[in-house]
């Protein structure tokens, strides 16, 4: 039997109903402040990401799944949402479109990667991008959004942590301080540190490896370093945050996994495991990285996986299953196409309803209903046709009433 890759997992029927939940409270929230779907391909020339992201990045490095084509192109499928996006933007001329410009998404990514909980090399993300302002309300308007999106999902066992990283005037003295003080000690530090050291120094402070932790604790702070404007930045969206009363902590080692950020970082973790639930923050400069003209802009994003898991644990007794409405039972060939036909009028109602396709006795077809958790069962024979009435059972309850199954419409309220 053929099965599926490592790092790939099929998303069945009762699972899906909670993906469905989500996306659904997730699309619902993005309308309300503005964002418009989008949607980009799942393959792009490996330069995009090399460009956006970053070269010396972890995810170009080690992850990317990239090929030649048959045309000698180099490609990659989409280890992450944001370039993508950007790419579409400048592309598309997007930026003639009123700002600031708000589009979300949900689509799958690819990483090479060891597999582990929370931790697919094919998985999915929920983002969402913001073009065209670099004003502090941004950020905070950002983060709002999520803190509803967690809300929605009665999401409670989560904390905020904001950083600011600057601009790349301020970086450069940060990071000097930074590797004056890992320089020491750099051969006490991971394989990982010491190839970050000379290209992506920062990174260093994101480490999970204790020994590395601990060497960090002493580390120069970035928030030290921030120039005047930055500075500014960052306090105006801590004060807003506090009028608006969303809780926060300031966690100076948030640097995120990517080149392109700049300013506000932040991430929103899980108190159960420390993981990281959602991530996000501005990158002023990818647009113009990327070939567009110089556009500030924010965004976020979340794994879904992830994102499933910590919702599952904050809404243990959750039922989504939509249960069968009514099923219609019936009893001969006759009573078969006015059965097809009484079921075809009620799903153009909106209503769930089924009958028997695979040609069972009345016995089977009650006990088929049972399995299906049918709330209504409706039994029609040659007497039910000839007077257009029937008996309708409540198979939770065990009620029965008559109903008229006449020429009109059978409405809900037939057998509420």
């Amino acid at each position: 039997m053929v099965q599926k890759l490592k790092g790939t997992r099929d998303i069945l029927p009762k699972e899906s109903e909670v993906w469905q939940y989500i996306e659904s409270k997730a699309k619902e929230i993005f309308e309300n402040y503005g964002y418009k779907e989008i949607r980009v391909p799942v393959i792009e020339n490996l330069e995009l990401f090399q460009r956006g992201v970053g070269e010396a990045t972890d995810v170009v490095q080690k992850e990317m799944y990239c090929f030649e084509d048959r045309g000698g192109r180099k490609v990659a499928l989409r280890p992450e949402g944001t370039a993508g996006v950007v790419r579409a933007y400048i592309e598309n001329g997007l930026s003639s479109e009123p700002s600031p410009l708000k589009l979300w998404y949900h689509m799958p990514m690819y990483r090479y990667e060891n597999v582990q909980k929370g931790r697919q090399r094919e998985f999915n993300q929920l983002g969402a991008e913001l073009f065209g302002t670099e004003s502090y309300m941004a950020d905070v308007e950002t983060i709002e959004m999520v803190e509803q999106l967690f809300q929605s999902l009665n999401i409670k066992d989560i904390e905020l942590n904001i950083n600011s990283i600057g601009c790349t005037e301020c970086r450069k003295k940060y990071i000097e301080a930074l590797k004056e003080y890992i320089r020491p000690n750099l051969e006490s530090y991971c394989e990982t540190c010491k190839t970050r050291f000379e290209k992506n120094p920062m990174r260093i402070l994101d480490c999970k490896e204790e020994k590395c932790k601990e060497l960090n604790k002493n580390a120069p702070k970035i928030l030290d370093y921030l120039c005047e404007e930055c500075k500014m930045h960052f306090e105006n969206v801590k004060n807003m945050l506090d009028k608006l009363e969303i809780e926060y902590k300031i966690d100076p080692n948030i640097v995120r996994g990517l080149d392109y950020y700049t300013k506000t970082v932040f991430e929103f973790v899980s108190k159960l495991d420390g993981l990281t639930v959602l991530g996000g923050g501005r990158y002023d400069g990818l647009v113009e990285e990327l070939g567009g003209a110089k556009t500030p802009a924010i965004g976020f994003a979340s794994g879904m996986e992830r994102l499933i898991d910590v919702f599952k644990n904050n809404n243990p007794d959750l039922k989504l299953e939509k249960n069968m409405h009514i099923f219609v039972a019936y009893i001969g060939e006759e009573a078969n196409i006015y059965a097809t036909k009484l079921v075809k009028n009620l799903r153009q109602q909106g209503i769930y309803a089924e009958k028997d396709i695979m040609g069972r006795s009345i016995k089977a077809q009650f006990k088929y209903a049972d399995k299906k958790k049918a709330n209504y069962v409706i039994t029609i024979g040659d007497n039910e046709i000839e007077t257009k009435t029937a008996t309708i059972k409540n198979l939770q309850t065990g009620e029965e009433k008559q109903i008229s199954i006449g020429d009109g419409p059978l409405t809900t309220i037939d057998f509420a």
